[in-house]
């Protein structure tokens, strides 16, 4: 694949079938799901692991990092992990213009962390 070939966005499922990413997303209002929609097929699935350093991403270590989509009224992160061949990893998401503290974000990054861990164990059975 080149460079101008789109990145493939998945939903992580657990082991119960959820895809947390997915279910958060469902819970925004229908303005919040267009514009985080419009800038997932917009802007992540054309650059993938490069938006890390721009105003919309940043690394977070570890193979995960964070999706940035800010708008007039909404204030997200999506934390994903790039794996394979051009494939985005979409986690779990939370609104951070709810609760802007460093503690929940820090709650958030865990909580990422805890489904790439599961994620990698279960691609490695």
């Amino acid at each position: 694949m080149d460079a101008l070939t789109p990145f493939t966005l998945e939903f992580y499922e657990d082991k119960r079938g959820l895809e947390p990413a997915k279910q958060w997303m469902d819970s925004l209002d229908a303005n919040a799901q267009r514009v985080l929609a419009a800038a997932l097929e917009e802007v992540l699935a054309h650059q993938g692991i490069s938006v890390c350093g721009s105003e919309w991403g940043s690394q977070l270590g570890g193979g995960l990092f964070e999706f940035r989509v800010r708008d007039d009224s909404l204030l997200v992160r999506v934390f994903c992990h790039a794996y394979g061949d051009k494939i985005v990893l979409l986690l779990c998401g939370y609104d951070k213009g709810r609760d802007v503290s460093a503690k929940r974000q820090q709650k958030e990054i865990e909580r990422a962390r805890r489904l790439l861990k599961e994620f990698r164990a279960g691609r490695a059975r």
